[in-house]
């Protein structure tokens, strides 16, 4: 077959690749046959696709064409991202569907509430001036294990999280803590948005709180929109972490979730960043300062 493609360019000057599409080979598949070197625009593009499909392995299939395009120009690579999706195409690799994550929230039953001080206008402007929280689980074979966390809207970063047994206002005032330890042990004035789960609504949550100068923002019962970037942050989580794997103990759990999370600050890339980490952002944002 591959010599009646050569002949047909040689006795006929018909180009390799009509008769290539004709007769269902590639034109790279044709050139290796005939035993000689790809030409340099071929031999990139075969480069090329060996490194896309490295990339989406590696990144377990949770990568479009879009990051896995940033991730080849920090290695150098000058492409489109029209390029990428069509090479992905071609060797059959697409992004999983996101499923919709599980809701654990419990209405609390006082009667106090905080204001909406966000509105759905979740911009932060900034490090520290809006901070967005919610609890979600694991399952493991020994039961549920809950996780609350705590992002920085100003770098999507989680800033804070803590993982237990159970759901309740110590486990998200360890999310909280830890939030504030990473920033420094004092972040008076910034605003944490959350719904109205017992958790946020108990009374020593709010007292600590009040301590540290965080001035609690609540949106609607019932309406995730009110949270939406932080039930972005779950349907993140559920993609790309808790749908991928399971857990026999907690403990596997615990630790593989305190992993990940560690990869999300510090590799995983957002287009609102500018193909950056959160945690590459961050130190952007520290480097036009200090300019």
């Amino acid at each position: 077959m591959a010599r009646f493609i050569a002949s047909q360019r040689d006795a006929h000057g018909i180009p390799q690749a009509v008769s290539c599409r004709a007769l269902g080979v590639s034109q790279s598949w044709l050139y290796k046959w005939k035993g000689g070197q790809l030409p340099p625009r071929a031999a990139r593009r075969e480069r090329l696709k060996a490194e896309i499909a490295r990339l989406f392995a590696e990144r377990e299939g949770k990568d479009g064409s879009p990051r896995i395009t940033a991730a080849l120009r920090d290695d150098g690579w000058r492409v489109s991202e029209n390029t990428v999706a069509a090479l992905m195409r071609e060797q059959g690799l697409a992004a999983r569907r996101r499923r919709r994550r599980r809701v654990t929230t419990r209405p609390g039953r006082g009667r106090w509430r905080a204001p909406d001080l966000v509105k759905r206008k979740f911009a932060a402007g900034g490090l520290n001036r809006r901070w967005y929280g919610d609890g979600t689980e694991i399952v493991t074979g020994e039961g549920k294990l809950y996780l609350d966390s705590v992002m920085d809207m100003g770098s999507r970063r989680i800033v804070g999280f803590a993982l237990g047994a159970h759901h309740d206002a110590a486990l998200a005032y360890g999310a909280l803590a830890m939030a504030v330890a990473v920033r420094g042990g004092a972040v008076p004035g910034v605003v944490f948005h959350t719904d109205q789960g017992s958790e946020y609504t108990a009374g020593s949550f709010r007292a600590a709180c009040e301590r540290l100068g965080i001035a609690q923002s609540m949106g609607r019962p019932g309406s995730a929109l009110d949270n939406a970037v932080i039930e972005s942050w779950h349907s993140t989580l559920e993609f790309e972490f808790r749908s991928l794997r399971q857990f026999a103990t907690r403990d596997q759990a615990r630790a593989a979730a305190a992993a990940w999370i560690e990869d999300y600050n510090h590799l995983r890339r957002h287009s609102a960043l500018g193909m950056r980490s959160p945690v590459d952002y961050e130190r952007f944002l520290a480097g036009k300062d200090a300019a």
